[in-house]
């Protein structure tokens, strides 16, 4: 018995066989290592997402026309801040060089009213505005000392991106009431919050110094809440186990 096997052994085919058996496990563990990493991504990069903050609410734009007291275009917003932060457990330096915002998809009834502002370098009180000049169709924040939202400027070390996602000219108010509530106006309005409803998805990429670069798909339902009811509404994500990061140069 043990002669026949060595003369087995011995034979073309028999290494052949081996060779083929070889093949197949290489293939096996890699296929298995490309599965794992497009489920799971990268495990330890060296800057993370850590939270979603979503605002939803409602404004009233005045348009111009005088037949009555108020007349207001009436806009449903959803202002987008995305917590980018150092991985403590990286034992690595690394920087920043940008983070930027693309691939834009918007899904909803009314897709030609939906506009992106990015933040308003301008105005001192609040971060956004409904200026023609801030409607972008992607977004970059560059790495430097300090964070600047006004400036699309983020910490080299981690900070806040965003962005707004506007749902414009969903209704047309007119009264004549001495006072207005605009956080009544989808209400008023007749404005139902399933009416509202967007599905928002782009690609979130960091960029280092090193030349590592990491990207991300992000799928978001908007508004949060019911911001008709409630007149604004907010929430954070923090679980984030759906979002994965993947190594897309170097």
């Amino acid at each position: 018995m043990i002669d026949k096997l060595k003369k087995l052994t011995k034979t073309k085919s028999f290494h052949i066989c081996m060779i083929m058996v070889i093949i197949v496990a290489i293939l096996f563990i890699v296929g298995m290592l490309v599965l794992r990493y497009n489920v799971e991504g990268e495990t330890n990069m060296p800057f993370e997402l850590s939270k979603i903050a979503i605002i939803s609410s409602q404004e009233g734009i005045d348009d111009g026309q005088t037949d009555t007291r108020w007349s207001f275009n009436v806009h449903q917003a959803n202002d987008i801040y995305l917590y980018i932060d150092k991985n403590e457990n990286y034992d690595k330096t690394e920087v920043i060089q940008s983070v930027n915002i693309d691939n834009i998809q918007v899904e909803a009834d009314n897709t030609e009213n939906i506009k992106l502002y990015k933040p308003d370098a301008q105005e001192e009180k609040v971060i956004f505005k409904y200026k023609d000049e801030d409607i972008v169709e992607n977004i970059e924040y560059t790495g430097d000392i300090e964070s600047d939202l006004k400036n699309l400027k983020i910490s080299n070390q981690g900070g806040i991106v965003a962005f707004r996602c506007s749902n414009n000219d969903v209704a047309n108010y007119k009264s004549n009431d001495e006072e207005i509530n605009h956080n009544d106006l989808l209400k008023k309005c007749n404005i139902a919050n399933e009416n509202l409803q967007i599905k928002l998805s782009f690609y979130l990429t960091i960029k280092l110094e090193s030349g590592k670069e990491y990207q991300a798909e992000i799928k978001l339902e908007l508004p949060t809440g019911n911001v008709v009811e409630n007149g604004n509404a907010s929430t954070e994500i923090t679980d984030l186990d759906n979002i994965i990061f993947k190594r897309i140069h170097n």
